[in-house]
């Protein structure tokens, strides 16, 4: 029998993650060493020690669900997508590049996804202590308070935006600093993160080119639960695309469906040729 969204628990769930940090991130920060993926990224003795001890404590309160992590090889993913029922999806350390230089932006990232959906989200940033959760149908919040994102004014030039440029084609950058866009820009290196200061207002247009399931499947739904537009995109495509895939996808969103459309126009997809 597979659990409902009802039968876990956000407040269960943000202590788990909250024990985790303080076990295995906190002690470790602005202390410890990485090696490269064969993607490139970056992992430390941080990043597998949340994913062992979280998938040990989640089995333990809800043995049905399986748990995809981002330090999984590819294969195992796919099988664990593949399988169907409810999934757990994990980023233990999404920041691992900050983490490893001392930048305090770094968070912990599961969502339940069943349904082909996240249905549940809880975003721990333990250097703040500051835990986002959502539910589907629910609304969103940030350690209790409901959030609402925020907008300064009704057009693109009243924003901040944030543009993560490293995915971005280099042809395409210049032309997002031309006269009609955004007051000033920004970016977090953290892409869970990142959706969470969206739906608590703390910018309003944000543009990503290449995220993979355990960057959005949390901090997407804390973003669409507060309130925010948002899409993603399949590589190279114009129009918006959902359901549960490994591959990376463009993500644009923005405070409200205005400032999104705005946006939109303004950014111009598909990206790549």
């Amino acid at each position: 029998m597979q659990p409902t969204p009802a039968a876990v628990d956000l407040n269960t769930l943000s202590r788990l993650l909250r024990t985790a940090a303080e076990a295995e991130i906190l002690p470790r920060f602005r202390a410890t060493t990485s090696t490269a993926k064969a993607d490139g990224s970056l992992v430390t003795a941080a990043d597998l020690g949340v994913q062992k001890r979280l998938t040990a404590t989640l089995a333990e309160h809800w043995p049905d669900v399986a748990l995809l992590g981002e330090e999984m090889d590819a294969a195992h993913q796919q099988q664990l997508l593949d399988a169907g029922g409810p999934l757990w999806c994990l980023d233990p350390l999404d920041g691992t590049s900050n983490f490893t230089c001392g930048f305090p932006g770094f968070c912990i990232s599961l969502a339940l996804i069943q349904h082909g959906r996240a249905e549940l989200a809880v975003v721990l940033d333990p250097v703040r202590d500051e835990c986002f959760t959502a539910a589907r149908g629910e609304g969103a919040q940030l350690d209790g308070t409901p959030l609402t994102p925020y907008a300064p004014g009704p057009t693109l030039g009243d924003c901040v935006a944030v543009v993560d440029f490293k995915r971005i084609p280099s042809a395409r950058v210049a032309p997002l600093f031309r006269p009609g866009g955004f007051r000033s820009q920004r970016n977090l290196g953290a892409v869970a993160l990142e959706w969470c200061w969206l739906a608590a207002g703390r910018f309003q247009l944000y543009l990503h080119g290449g995220q993979k399931l355990w960057d959005h499947a949390a901090g997407r739904l804390v973003a669409q639960e507060a309130g925010c537009a948002t899409a993603l995109f399949a590589p190279g495509g114009d129009k918006p695309t959902d359901g549960v895939a490994l591959g990376k996808h463009l993500a644009l969103a923005a405070a409200n469906t205005g400032l999104y459309r705005q946006w939109l126009d303004f950014v111009g997809l598909p990206m790549q040729a």
